[in-house]
């Protein structure tokens, strides 16, 4: 034969059913969240790689700039070339280059 469910015994299962439907609710929006961060995170990495790669690249380039004007020969042929200096009995003739 079949048992009734009284009123206060489907009450207190409705009750126990909101608060597990509550709680899961809120561990799924949590894991959500959490893997909207992770997500954010990685595309940060990404992100950061690329500029520690720019910059040693960068270091790389100043290193040898430093080492080249250690040297007195390529200091002077640098100053020549680009501030226009000249030796005595010199002459300076400006080719426009690509950029212009």
């Amino acid at each position: 034969m079949k048992k009734r469910i009284t009123k206060k015994t489907r009450r207190r299962l409705t009750f126990l059913s909101s608060i597990i439907l509550l709680l899961v609710g809120v561990i799924v929006s949590s894991v959500f969240k959490d893997m909207c961060q992770v997500l954010k995170n990685k595309n940060e990495i990404v992100l950061l790689t690329d500029r520690y790669n720019s910059l040693l690249h960068e270091e790389e380039s100043l290193q040898s700039e430093i080492t080249k004007l250690q040297d007195s020969e390529y200091v002077a042929r640098y100053a020549r070339e680009k501030f226009m200096y000249s030796l005595p009995n010199e002459v300076i003739i400006k080719l426009p280059s690509a950029k212009e």
